[in-house]
């Protein structure tokens, strides 16, 4: 007598673990695509930055976007990302921008700034993420520089609005520009006009344009800027 065996078709369903395994790779994929939460300046190597983007070291070259997080710029120690529009600056082994929200980062709202021996208050600073030498002129319209200093910062000058400026020899051709940000201890304020000088200058002058976004305080040897709201 011939037997003949039934054919079952059986399909294996995944178990438990096997489940999990696959949810496990979904949320990172999700997770990858997301918009950052927080970002942070690990290092820099020629135009590439590391950032911290949620805890994890990227490798992002100037210009290019990774969740949602684009480098603008990079100098030094400090690089410009921009998140939905809006533009933070970062420094090597500061603090975290929470971007949680839409991109506003934790900002200061005071400076201050103690006279050197002339007089004077000078301060390290940045504009547009590269960093300048500043000297508080509270006579100066607008931040200013030298067209030397502009081409150092990439700023192209020559695009920007043509005019003149009094001097004390007399009226020189300026132009006006607009910079993305102006960052002096820790607070940056955004979109601040400057003007562009041919003459040779030691400092960037940092004009009404800035100024006029705080209150100011001088106590003998001690300027204090307040931010205004």
């Amino acid at each position: 007598m011939r037997l003949s065996a039934s054919r079952t078709s059986v399909t294996d369903t995944p178990g438990p673990r096997a489940r999990r395994c696959v949810v496990a790779v979904l949320l990172a994929a999700c997770a990858l695509g997301a918009s950052a939460q927080k970002v942070a300046l690990g290092g820099s190597l020629g135009d590439k930055a590391l950032l911290v983007i949620d805890g994890v070291p990227r490798s992002v070259v100037v210009g290019a976007t990774v969740q949602g997080v684009r480098l603008v710029s990079l100098a030094g120690p400090e690089a410009v990302v921009e998140v939905k529009g809006q533009r933070s600056v970062l420094t090597l082994g500061g603090t975290q921008v929470n971007l949680a929200g839409g991109a506003s980062a934790p900002n200061g709202t005071h400076i201050v700034l103690t006279a050197e021996s002339g007089g004077h208050f000078i301060a390290s600073g940045a504009i547009n993420g590269k960093a300048v030498r500043f000297l508080v002129d509270t006579g100066a319209t607008n931040v200013g520089m030298s067209q030397a200093e502009a081409e150092r910062l990439g700023i192209d000058y020559r695009k920007g609005q043509p005019g003149y400026s009094m001097t004390a020899n007399g009226a020189i051709p300026v132009s006006r520009v607009l910079l993305a940000s102006v960052r002096l201890g820790d607070v940056t304020v955004y979109n601040v006009e400057a003007t562009v000088l041919p003459s040779s200058m030691s400092h960037v002058l940092l004009g009404n344009s800035f100024l006029t976004r705080f209150q100011m305080k001088r106590e003998n040897d001690t300027l204090t800027l307040e931010r205004r709201f």
